[in-house]
């Protein structure tokens, strides 16, 4: 796949290959969005489709609440090490286990699980390229059947740069060393669209590259398609790269490529757009 670390997905026939594996571990991290009257999206858990359909071996990681600080109003905000620790030791977690996550929807909520995971200290996390869909699609076998583990003995060592907050942000703006990349759609970053957090628009200064465009039906563009579509935004060559989104999910995609093809001082702007609009001295642009 010439990636830089290939190593950071799995496909659809080595996880099947290896199923058995004693120090695997395999979460579905699904999460729906539907939206709402007002123009924006509505988070719904992926649980009852995992309960009707899911790998075999597989566990149900609940990123609306487990692992996300529910007390902000932002939604799926990072919660404290010791918070998201416990939970992957409950689930069965060692600091030997490799860790692969998947979703049945969009890519996004792999990534931004394996983002957690990372940010953790964890060093073998992988996502299942091509998500769900590509497992079914394969013909590998699927069950109903639950999973339980005994708790694991993983250690979390966090890794405080995966994540930039509102004032890295703020600072970024007018640096050339930094690049801020907004993950949304084109029409939502230029304001165009009737999707939005409240402000029209992007953060001031910041490029967009949408995180379907690092997208093949559903898996990671090749290694030279996927450089291409990175530094054509200038996230290669950038000394350090800010993505952002609405909530912190789809910025996890873009992250995540650069991580893929070797650029590896990439953070995530966990409030980005829901937190940024909140406060209007914040600069914000509108237009392409």
């Amino acid at each position: 796949m010439d990636y830089a670390h290939p190593e950071y997905l799995i496909s659809p026939d080595e996880l099947a290959a290896g199923l058995e594996d004693p120090k695997r571990r395999v979460f579905d991290a699904t999460v729906f969005l539907t939206p709402t009257s007002r123009g924006r999206m509505r988070a719904e858990s992926g649980l009852a489709k995992f309960e009707s359909c899911h790998v075999p071996g597989a566990q149900f990681l609940d990123l609306i609440e487990a692992a996300s600080d529910t007390t902000t109003g932002l939604g799926f905000t990072l919660p404290s090490v010791a918070q998201l620790g416990a939970l992957f030791r409950s689930l069965g977690v060692d600091d030997d286990s490799e860790v692969v996550f998947y979703s049945t929807g969009h890519m996004m909520w792999a990534t931004r699980a394996w983002w957690l995971l990372r940010y953790c200290g964890h060093r073998r996390g992988r996502v299942l390229n091509g998500g769900f869909r590509a497992w079914r699609k394969g013909h590998h076998p699927t069950t109903r059947e639950t999973t339980s583990r005994g708790p694991g003995s993983f250690h979390a060592r966090p890794e405080p740069g995966l994540f930039a907050d509102r004032d890295a942000v703020l600072a970024a703006i007018g640096d050339p060393g930094v690049c801020t990349v907004n993950a949304l759609s084109a029409e939502v970053f230029s304001g165009d669209s009737r999707m939005h957090y409240g402000r029209k628009g992007h953060i001031a200064g910041s490029v967009n590259l949408f995180y379907d465009d690092l997208m093949d039906h559903g898996f990671f563009k090749q290694g030279e398609a996927l450089r291409r579509a990175l530094d054509a935004k200038g996230l290669l060559g950038a000394k350090r790269v800010i993505a952002y989104c609405g909530g912190g999910i789809s910025a996890t995609v873009d992250a995540f490529a650069c991580l893929l093809t070797g650029q590896d001082n990439v953070a995530v702007y966990d409030g980005s757009m829901a937190e940024w609009v909140r406060d209007e001295s914040l600069p914000m642009e509108t237009g392409s």
